[in-house]
């Protein structure tokens, strides 16, 4: 197949790295495990966000483009990625990590010279904000500010996309308006952080409420919605994930800044665990099928792990704004619980999946 000997080791190692991080997320939360190295728990985000997440979009990028240079990005990020989860070498993962972002960037000036729209130039934004957040965290900068440049890489390139599909609903302009202008606050909210990071956290909140609301109002998965099999189990993964970013957004605009504890854990967490993720596993059986070239499989058993994943989300989070420190340490744990149930669930489907004929 063409261009297989490089996407099914990529995403192995993607996968390898995702495993690393949740490994590292319950370290943090204060599960006493064994280390894979002393300094994994401090590099669960940038794992999880650039090693996994990063890797994953190069790939998809790759593959829907067809141009074999751009696997080198991925193949950075998962390199990157390994060297942060054995702690050794940490500043040339991170060196590697924002190759592979730069890498990305140089596909969207392609993908702009031949397409220039709001959904690419969003998505364009997205990329540019994964590079900007790798060169400040090189730079030294806390993690509690390079995550808003992180989040917009991931927020951005799932809003364009969403965009894109939103054009068979036929937007007016108003709705037009009221997306760039969400998009306007998240990336005026990144920038103000730098320097006054309560005002950018507001801001950039802001701009999630008004992202989530735009989607739960515009999104195509309102209508697919009423379909059966996939397209419905799509949309309840995205209009959930919807819901999440707005409470991530509401925790931002409320609270303002937090370097650490426990309502920084309930703002990322809504964002990365409940957005994110559902996004992850509302596309997976669409994505991993156009990696692995198969054609796309669906079984209602992976409504499971998405129950699990949304209700162990909402004890973890009441336990972040309740201060219930118990509660939060199995909230986390059954997060990763869900994930880890959803992947060999994937993999079996996977394997049922008859090969596309190239």
């Amino acid at each position: 197949m063409t261009h297989m000997r490089f996407r099914f080791p990529l995403l192995a190692g993607s996968i390898l790295l995702l495993l690393a991080a949740l490994w590292a997320g319950l370290l943090r939360l204060g599960w006493a495990f064994p280390p894979l190295a002393a300094s994994l728990p401090m590099a669960h985000g940038p794992l999880m966000i650039s090693g996994f997440l990063g890797t994953l979009i190069g790939i998809e990028r790759a593959v829907a483009l067809g141009r074999r240079w751009m696997y080198l990005g991925p193949a950075f990020t998962v390199l990157g990625g390994a060297l942060l989860a054995a702690g050794n070498a940490q500043l040339w993962g991170a060196v590697l990590i924002l190759a592979g972002s730069l890498l990305l960037n140089l596909v969207f000036i392609g993908i702009l010279r031949r397409v220039w729209s709001s959904y690419t130039i969003v998505m364009g934004l997205g990329a540019l904000s994964w590079l900007a957040g790798n060169i400040i965290w090189l730079l030294g900068r806390p993690v509690s500010t390079v995550v808003y440049w992180w989040a917009g890489f991931l927020v951005l390139t799932i809003a364009g996309e969403r965009l894109e599909l939103g054009r068979v609903m036929r937007l007016d302009g108003a709705a037009r308006a009221t997306f760039l202008l969400s998009v306007g606050a998240i990336l005026a909210g990144q920038a103000a952080g730098l320097f006054a990071p309560d005002t950018g956290t507001r801001l950039f909140g802001l701009g999630l409420v008004g992202l989530s609301l735009w989607l739960l109002r515009y999104d195509v998965a309102r209508k697919t919605l009423a379909m059966q099999g996939l397209p419905r189990f799509i949309a309840i993964c995205l209009l959930g994930g919807y819901f999440w970013l707005a409470f991530s957004g509401l925790v931002a605009v409320g609270w303002g800044y937090q370097a650490a504890g426990f309502l920084y854990d309930a703002f990322l967490h809504a964002l990365f665990v409940g957005f994110l993720m559902s996004m992850i596993f509302g596309h997976g059986p669409i994505i991993f099928p156009a990696v692995l070239a198969r054609t796309a499989s669906y079984h209602p058993i992976l409504y499971l792990p998405l129950a699990l994943l949304h209700a162990s989300l909402a004890a973890r989070l009441l336990a972040d704004v309740a201060g219930i420190y118990p509660l939060r340490l199995w909230g986390g744990m059954f997060n990763a619980i869900a994930i880890l149930l959803y992947l060999p669930m994937m993999a079996g489907l996977q394997l049922k999946a008859k090969p596309v004929v190239p």
